[in-house]
This record gives C-alpha cells, structure tokens and sequence, in this order.
C-alpha cells in the first residue's frame, strides 16, 4: 500500500464537509505515513471510552463526572495538549479573556471548555474546544432558547467573532474539528471514538493533526498551514476538473454529432446549437451532483446494495473499467447499456422510485427534468417522460466511461467530492459557461495551439486561399493561429500521415474522402480528442466554440465569503431594530 493510498483510506473514513487535508500535501508532509500511537497510550484510550460508553448505556449516575474526565483525557493524554506546565490548555477562570460570543437576538453567550493557547505569544488562543452532553448531536438544532442553530453552527459564530480560526466541538462519541478561515469556507471534519480501536488508523490521524505538535512545530507542519496548502492544491484541483469536464462536453457533442450525420442530420432535427450545448453541459452538472450526493451519503438509498449495483454513477465508472480490463476499451464502443442507466438514475432522482425492492423520494427541480432535453431520450419536443416512449441517443459504453473519468479522476487518482465544497462545483460551472456550440458555416480545423492563441482555429477555404500566395504565407497563418513557433509548423507540414492517422482523419470527414485528401497536409497541426479522433469540422456540423452568452448576461459564481456579506448587510437593517439607527450590537432588537 502506498504511503498516498493510505492517506486515502483514513479520509474515507472520517466524515468531511468543505475543503480539507489534500492526500498530495499530507504524503510531503508525513512520507513515512501517519505518525505512530503509543500501544499504552491506545489502550488507555480504549478503556477510558469503554467505561464512558458503559456509564451512558445504564444512565449511571456519575456520568455527569465520568463524561467530563473523558474529554479531559483525550486532550489531554490523548493529544497531549496540556505541557509541562499546564499553560497550553486552559479551562475555566483560567481562560483568557475575549473569547466569548452574545447572540444578539437570545440570551445565549458561548464560551469555549477549554482552550489551546501560545504562551509565547500572549497567550494567543491556537483552538478553541467545545464540550457538550453526550445525548447532543451537533449537527441538530438546539430547541428552546431563542436560537435555532446546531452546535456546530454555533461555534462557527464563536471563531469568527473571536478570530480564532481552529476549533474542536465534542460530545464524548464525536470529535468535529472546524476550520473557519475568515474569508473562506469552514471545514468541518469528524472523528468517532468508537471508531478508534475498530479502526486504529483514524485514532492514527486524530492524534497526528490535532496532537500538540501541529501546533508547535515548524510553520509549515502547523495544521493551519497544511489546510492553507490544501486550500492551495483545491484550486488546482477545480482548475483541472474543469478543463477536464469542458473535453468530456467536447466528446459528448462530437459523439452526438457522429450519430447525427449516421442518421441523416435527423437525430438533432429541431434542436438549436445552443441548447444541444445547453443539454451536454447538464449532464455533466448532473453527474458532478450526483457523485457529491452519493459520497456525502446525502440520500439514505446510496447505501442500499441494489443502488449500487444499478444505479450509482461511482460505481458504474469502476464496471466500465473492469470490462475494459478484462476485454478492451474498444470493445465498449459497441454496447450502450450505459447510457441507459444514467438516464434512469436521472429519471429516479427527479420522479422518485416506489418499488417494494427499492425506494427514493423524488426531488424534482429543473436539473434532472426528463422533458427539458427530451431528445436525450430519444424522445421528440412535447412529449412525456411518462408517457411517451423512450429511445435513447446513441451514446456508446466508451464515450460513458470517458465522461465519468472526467469528473472523478485527477492525475491518476480518484477524487474525493467530500472535500470538494460546492463553491469549487460552482466555478467548474461558471467556466463551462464560457462556451457554446455553433455549426460550422465552412469546413474548420481546429488546431493544437499554444496557449497564448487568441483564435485557435482556422477555416480551410482560408488555408487554400493562403496557399495560393504560397507556402510561406501558410505558414505564417499557422503560426499566427496556433502561437507556435515558426519552425515547428514546418516541421508539421513536413510530416507524412501513416494509414491509421488516414483512417481517423476520413471518419472525422464523414467518409469524404476528397475533404480528407485536402485536410490530410495540416493533419499533424490538428488538435486530437480523447479518441484520438483529429477535430476537423465538416460544413453543417456541430463544434463547441467561445461563447458570450455569460459576458452579455454577467453571469459570474459569486463566492460565499461575498453572498454572505451582501445578505447580511441587506437584511439585517430589515430583521433588527438598531442597525439602521446606529445602536450597539448588544442593543439590537428583533
């Protein structure tokens, strides 16, 4: 097992919600793997929680006094926060002043149990540590005092007003550690203690980054700082999905488009370039939803073995790849079961499932609406999902399998959609809608340009006019358009095309052979998809190109940090006697 793997396998195993520790930054920071448990230490643990376990099973009446010593020791000997000295922790009137919240429109004021603080540094609070009872769940709603929020949301309120960025919340079972960067999105990963002596890995972890040495070592080995690098690494992340999911649109198109011209231009009769554009880009949005849902466990059926088995996107990707392990990647070309599932596991998640072996609500909503694509049905404008009989397009097993790899693989490894936030989906969004698709008015080449083309394409009425005033003025064009250098496009021009090249090149042609004797020349200046396919677009078909609709519609992702801020300056004036006239928080009324 590899060091990366198996921080894979200790974060599967923890419940994540927004951005968290990448496996890239802990494989640097800990090479040699998670740092190792003292066995005494483990089985102290291990006994401390049995005990604690058992005086909650049988209401003992010391449980009051046992909870609180089981806290106590997990910080303490568990994490080994408290020192020598006793300075790092603090409790009671021994905490420093300042870290406490008042709840303007409640009576309630948090304060934290504990606090981890730099004695260096005056006493600088590092955590703070809420405790609560054990019948707690801290993601439930605290009834009854005048503030409908879960612990977990409460304390989040605690960090921010108190600029503390770390925090632990606990009742005995489950350890939440908070992450609330100002300016960022919170984090919340869980441990449970239960887990611990099943799992030893996770107590591996737990003692790794929330033990004493995260907070005291070298800065970049803080927990702060391996957040802040995995923050950094997230965004490398949401970069390279998106153009990831932009190439899968890119294939799904010029699929649909192969099986239009196999059908005589009457597979897309009807639907304009834009909304087949429109429909492409949906399917992935929903895949992304989809795989976030399943690894978040946001519906109770995910669990279910028949789910998995017929319906999950996750685990249709990893039956794809076994058929292609055990045959061949070309032999998927030639099955569409695929497409099939995905279109009932869309149908189940908007109209629900009531079978006796199987059962989903149904959710509804515009995202998995079957008749607002109904062609990718097979089906024709007007008709319904319900009624009206399905025929869906002829999307192979191959091109299925690409597209889910788009949004699930990362270089080389799967990626994990517990620590992708939804502002990282967001902007993988915002960046497809960059895009459109038109159909070409002329025969076009798309190139293999550099990055700094401002128009990587070309049309090849354009390359023969050109090459009437001779070859330099080819090249020059060429160079203009890929941003390559000059000599690098004569050596492409210089270059023969083997009978397989020949081969792909005629199919992208439409089998037009005297189309593909004429764009055969600038063959090896050609962009390639992930089929190897070159992208030459016959007149008539359908290409994915820059779109304005977002320019013209200002259509832009707008982070957390900032919606928060707008929503809070826009309605409380609204929600509150006070702010509109200058007074005090604590002064504030509802």
């Amino acid at each position: 097992m590899t060091k990366q793997t198996r921080h894979h396998e200790w974060l599967s195993l923890i419940d994540v919600s927004g951005p968290f520790l990448a496996a890239p930054v802990l494989e640097k920071v800990f090479p040699q793997g998670l740092e190792s448990v003292d066995p005494l230490k483990r089985r102290h643990l291990r006994q401390a929680y049995d005990e604690w376990r058992e005086a909650l099973d049988l209401e003992d009446p010391r449980l009051v006094d046992i909870h609180q010593a089981w806290g106590e020791l997990v910080l303490t000997e568990g994490l080994d926060l408290n020192d020598e000295e006793g300075d790092t922790l603090r409790s009671g009137d021994r905490l420093p002043d300042g870290l406490s919240y008042r709840h303007p429109e409640s009576s309630v004021t948090l304060n934290p149990a504990y606090v981890v603080v730099d004695d260096q540094h005056e006493d600088k609070p590092l955590m703070l540590v809420a405790v609560h009872g054990p019948e707690v769940d801290l993601d439930s709603t605290i009834e009854g005092d005048g503030w409908a929020t879960s612990p977990a949301e409460r304390m989040v309120q605690l960090y921010r007003a108190t600029e503390t960025r770390l925090g632990l919340v606990t009742n005995g079972e489950r350890w939440m550690l908070v992450d609330a960067p100002v300016g960022a999105v919170t984090t919340f990963a869980s441990w449970y203690a239960r887990l611990w002596s099943q799992e030893p890995m996770t107590l591996q972890a737990f003692v790794t980054l929330l033990g004493i040495n995260r907070f005291f070592d070298a800065k970049d080995r803080r927990l702060s700082a391996l957040l802040d690098d995995s923050l950094q690494h997230q965004d490398e992340v949401t970069d390279a999905l998106g153009k990831q999911v932009q190439r899968a649109v890119d294939v799904l198109i010029q699929s649909l488009n192969r099986a239009n011209h196999d059908r005589n231009q009457e597979l897309l009769k009807g639907i304009p370039p834009g909304e087949l554009y429109e429909a492409a880009l949906t399917v992935m949005m929903r895949l992304v939803f989809l795989l976030n849902a399943e690894e978040r466990e946001l519906m109770d059926v995910v669990k279910d073995e028949r789910f998995q088995t017929y319906y999950a996107v996750s685990s249709l990707r990893i039956q794809l790849r076994e058929q292609a392990g055990l045959h061949s990647e070309e032999l998927l070309s030639h099955r569409r079961d695929a497409w099939s599932r995905l279109l009932a596991i869309f149908r189940a998640i908007y109209g629900g499932i009531e079978h006796e072996a199987l059962r989903m609500p149904a959710l509804g909503g515009s995202l998995f609406d079957p008749d607002r694509f109904p062609f990718l049905e097979g089906r024709i404008k007007g008709t319904s999902w319900r009624t009206d009989e399905a025929r869906p397009l002829p999307i192979d097993n191959r091109t299925a399998l690409l597209l889910l790899d788009a949004i699930q693989m990362f270089q080389g490894r799967t990626l994990s959609y517990r620590a992708l936030d939804v502002e990282n989906i967001g902007y993988v969004y915002e960046g497809l809608l960059e895009h459109t698709v038109e159909r070409a008015k002329e025969v076009i080449l798309d190139l293999d340009a550099t990055k700094s083309a401002k128009k990587p394409w070309v049309g090849l009425e354009e390359l023969e006019s050109a090459e009437e005033e001779g070859g330099k003025a080819v090249e020059r064009l060429l160079k203009e358009r890929t941003g390559s250098a000059i000599s690098r496009v004569r050596n492409d021009l210089k270059k023969s095309v083997d009978p397989e090249d020949n081969a792909r090149l005629l199919a992208a042609c439409h089998n037009d052979q005297s189309l593909c004797n004429r764009i055969a020349p600038y063959f090896h200046l050609l962009r390639i998809d992930s089929w190897g396919y070159p992208l030459a677009y016959p007149q008539g078909s359908y290409m994915v190109t820059t779109g304005t609709d977002r320019r013209e519609t200002g259509t832009h992702y707008t982070p957390k940090s900032l919606t928060e801020a707008i929503v809070t300056e826009t309605l409380e004036p609204v929600a509150y006697v006070g702010p509109a006239e200058g007074e005090a928080r604590e002064n504030w009324r509802l």
